[in-house]
């Protein structure tokens, strides 16, 4: 039988459930541990040292629960506080930065990729920097015209424009993401983008693709909006068949089943348990489970 693998994931509130959502739908043999750090939210005003900080309280926390793996399911610490944590830790973690820099790179037709984000992740330059080593690895666009044309220098693929969006997180967390204050807001934030002629935008924030359905209403056809969760999955895949071929070839016991339950998510917030489960509820339209409240940092 194969080994359900534990995967701990952490967001600054309900945004990770948007990578959850993708990896419990593709993945069948994972559990997911989440943590939501619910009573800090947002990160996007958050300084680096901030962030390090945080993530390796919940690192720590996920770790102790079972975690063999760590998805880091906000894209402000992914291009904060990551790099750090990897060296910090010996669990394999995995960012939304590069997966969903990658993606995009595959996915533009015109070379012209648009970015919105928290305002840290905007000033971090990490996806600029991603798009770049993105092609510079060997990534290449999936549009033949475009794909020759760039390997030819004639046609540049870079990120055109990125736009800071500070009032999306507050907003979703407060369950408004389908409201007509998101709606007026949206469209301000994405006037600067239109205006420079992106073909993609990558949502750089796990809580906007719960504003998906207005962003396409205000983008229109012509612009292709990519969700760094759908690559994300795609490199958990890779990295569990990893850990898995390298078990087998090391004789490496497997680690007993975590509880005799069967459970697929567990659910931790750093904050108030409830607004996090009726939030969550309302979003993926379907219950969460049980939400418990861990405190961290004391």
């Amino acid at each position: 039988m194969k080994k359900q693998r534990v995967i701990g994931m952490f967001d600054s509130g309900v945004g990770g459930l948007t990578v959850m959502r993708e990896i419990l739908e593709q993945l069948l043999d994972v559990r997911i541990v989440y943590f939501g750090d619910t009573a800090r939210v947002p990160y996007g005003n958050r300084s680096r040292e901030e962030l390090i900080r945080f993530g390796e309280e919940i690192a720590t926390f996920l770790i102790g629960q079972g975690a063999e793996v760590i998805v880091v399911a906000c894209n402000t610490s992914s291009a904060t506080a990551l790099p750090v944590l990897r060296e910090r830790f010996d669990v394999p973690m995995i960012g939304m930065v590069e997966p969903g820099a990658r993606l995009a790179v595959e996915k533009t037709i015109a070379g012209r990729i648009g970015l919105i984000a928290t305002e840290t992740t905007v000033r971090s330059k990490a996806y600029s920097t991603a798009v770049s080593r993105a092609l510079a690895k060997g990534c290449l666009p999936e549009d033949p015209t475009l794909r020759e044309s760039w390997q030819q220098g004639e046609q540049p693929i870079t990120l055109t424009k990125a736009q800071g969006c500070p009032l999306f997180v507050p907003l979703i967390e407060a369950g408004l993401s389908n409201s007509s204050e998101a709606r007026g807001i949206a469209k301000t934030y994405l006037t600067p983008l239109h205006a420079a002629g992106i073909d993609t935008l990558i949502l750089g924030c796990t809580h906007y693709p719960f504003l998906e359905p207005v962003l396409k209403e205000i983008l229109g056809k012509d612009v292709l909006i990519v969700d760094p969760a759908l690559a994300v999955v795609k490199e958990l895949k890779i990295l569990l068949q990893h850990l898995d071929e390298w078990e087998q070839s090391e004789l490496v016991e497997s680690p007993p089943a975590f509880g005799k339950k069967p459970w697929r998510a567990r659910y931790y917030v750093s904050g108030d348990p409830e607004l996090f489960k009726q939030v969550g509820n309302t979003l993926l339209q379907e219950p969460i489970g049980e939400v418990e409240q861990v405190i961290l940092g004391e």
